[in-house]
């Protein structure tokens, strides 16, 4: 469909259970056949530190629901677009080798400069 509203998700807070549900809402938009587009911001930057996994994986698991890592993997599948926070990055004492395959490093600017004039954002 052309010109469809894409989603735009900024994680703001490293909290794995807030990338899991910025994750599920950005496959959800996709599957629509939204473009979408997901930026960690800060300290958020290290939850796509490879390997990843976050505290709620366990239980995720045990209710027969994926773990993150399987979620972002379909998620990239699916072709909804990671970023992370170049100093965020920095913050956290992370090096761009150490993200999860795929993802791309960027600054806030850049990202909300390429957010359309009728496209959604949201904070997490």
């Amino acid at each position: 469909m052309p010109d469809m509203q894409g989603l735009n998700i900024i994680v703001a807070v490293a909290e794995g259970r807030r990338l899991y549900a910025a994750v599920e809402a950005g496959m959800a938009a996709a599957a629509l056949g939204r473009p979408v587009r997901i930026f960690l911001q800060g300290e958020a930057a290290a939850l796509l530190r490879d390997p990843l996994s976050f505290a709620g994986d366990e239980a995720r698991r045990a209710a027969g629901q994926p773990d993150l890592a399987w979620l972002v993997e379909e998620a990239i599948a699916m072709e909804v677009a990671l970023f992370v926070c170049q100093s965020g990055m920095a913050l956290v004492g992370m090096a761009a080798t150490e993200l999860i395959p795929h993802v791309r490093t960027s600054g806030l600017v850049s990202f909300l400069a390429e957010v359309g004039a009728d496209d959604r954002l949201i904070v997490y």
